[in-house]
């Protein structure tokens, strides 16, 4: 257990070309996988590494958020000392109530911050998913005694799926130290892409926070540490493992089709690090005789009665006799009914498709129907 460190998860991003997925929730309360959240992934890392005191720091459409993380029993985080704290947001003379930016988000933090008894801190994003420990990289941290370190991986190892988004990356030099810093940049030569997760001394961690925000500064990456480049030293640590970064719908869609790759699904659930979420007791999936289902994630509570292939169904999703449903993503609740076909569609929570509807997008611009509406 780590007795020295203490995480912060900010789930206050606002990931606009997610779209209607975001309408009504968090980006860390997106469905993955199945039976999964995004933010069970950093909050897990975290566990994982031994770490039990986390805060998680939301700003928006938080409600699912809050019912998902309950006390944190899941993540062994319900305790007497330490534990999860969940921090809202709050108007005051300094705050609208409305967080601008990480930094404007850990200013209004900045109680929890001071009572923390851990002298570093690990901050991370919401919407990046991966699965590792972080004692490596604390151990690199403290031999290397930078200010902060960034975690990043490399644009070669991993599929590149940007195109609209908060692109962010750092030019790293033999050794490690972080020399060069771009975000948004239409052209670059960088290819480290930060993976949004941050070590950093608590007290720094502090000063930093006011002073970027006494300059005006609310944004993390580019208001504190981009302007604290040549003053204080930065590292990065690269991970060579699986990451992807949920930035719009193609991504969300990409990352549920990558966890049917029996490859990826080793690397995320199948080592030494479990990912951990909120436990819901349903009965299991029910197969019809009509049924016909193929290299699919099909999740406790589902009845099939048609054709599913290449997809991830969430629990309680109903499948019609003689639908088709190929390379889609249907979460929660979700009724299709009979002699519908479905194409690379994001359907969410408690959608109801009616009967003989014929719903068709692309991989690249895979069509959303918004969460409860009747098709």
């Amino acid at each position: 257990m780590r007795g020295d460190t203490f995480g912060m998860i900010y789930a206050g991003e606002q990931v606009f070309d997610l779209r209607e997925l975001v309408d009504v929730r968090s980006v860390g309360a997106l469905p993955v996988g199945g039976r999964y959240r995004v933010i069970d992934f950093p909050l897990s890392n975290m566990v994982n590494s031994g770490i039990r005191n986390v805060a998680v720091i939301a700003s928006r459409n938080y409600n699912s958020l809050v019912d998902h993380l309950g006390s944190g029993k899941a993540w062994d985080l319900s305790r007497k000392s330490d534990g999860l704290f969940f921090l809202t947001p709050f108007a005051n003379r300094d705050n609208p109530g409305v967080y601008r930016g990480a930094v404007e988000a850990l200013k209004s933090s900045m109680d929890y911050l001071k009572r923390a008894k851990q002298p570093y801190c690990i901050i991370s994003d919401c919407r990046t998913i991966y699965n590792t420990t972080y004692d490596e990289i604390m151990d690199f941290h403290i031999s290397s005694d930078a200010d902060v370190t960034i975690l990043y991986n490399r644009l070669s190892n991993e599929k590149w799926r940007g195109k609209r988004y908060e692109d962010t990356r750092i030019g790293v030099k033999k050794g490690g130290e972080v020399n060069r810093m771009e975000m948004d940049m239409p052209e670059t030569s960088l290819d480290g892409l930060t993976m949004g997760a941050y070590i950093i001394r608590r007290d720094l961690l502090v000063h930093l926070v006011d002073e970027s925000y006494a300059q005006g500064g609310y944004h993390f990456f580019d208001d504190m540490l981009r302007n604290g480049l040549g003053r204080i030293k930065i590292m990065g640590f690269e991970y060579k493992g699986y990451v992807s970064r949920l930035h719009n719908v193609a991504s969300y869609y990409q990352t549920n089709m990558d966890f049917l790759d029996a490859d990826i699904q080793k690397k995320l659930f199948q080592g030494a690090n479990r990912i951990y979420t909120k436990v819901k007791d349903e009965v299991p999936a029910r197969y019809l005789s009509t049924a016909s289902v193929k290299n699919s994630i099909v999740a406790n509570g589902c009845i099939i009665e048609g054709e599913v292939e290449n997809c991830v169904l969430f629990r309680g999703v109903y499948i019609g006799k003689g639908t088709t449903v190929k390379s889609s993503i249907i979460l929660p609740g979700a009724e299709v009914n009979d002699d519908a076909e479905l194409e690379n569609v994001v359907i969410d929570k408690n959608v109801v498709v009616r009967n003989r509807t014929r719903l068709i997008g692309s991989a690249e611009y895979p069509m959303i129907i918004q969460k409860g509406a009747v098709v």
